[in-house]
């Protein structure tokens, strides 16, 4: 049987780096940068800048999933999503 989860080689910050994530998560980060104007290189870098903890798959996870809940939820993402980062670097 096949796993679901994908590894893949990603630059980030001109360093490439190998993330393995879901092929559903994958389509999610494509869905975003698009969305976002980013390159998806880009996006997982703003992620990985961002994290306090963790490793950066569950890290793009929780970005994932909290940028589709905000979504789902009629809130608007670029304004809950700012308003996280700041509370993180805090």
């Amino acid at each position: 049987m096949k796993s679901p989860v994908v590894k893949r080689s990603i630059v980030v910050a001109s360093h490439k780096t190998s993330v393995s994530l879901e092929e559903a998560f994958w389509n999610g980060m494509k869905e975003i940068s698009s969305a976002r104007n980013m390159t998806l290189s880009e996006l997982v870098g703003e992620i990985d800048g961002n994290r306090q903890q963790g490793n950066l798959s569950s890290a793009i996870r929780l970005f994932v999933l909290d940028y589709f809940r905000s979504r789902a939820s009629g809130t608007l993402h670029s304004e809950s999503a700012r308003s996280r980062l700041e509370e993180q670097r805090q």
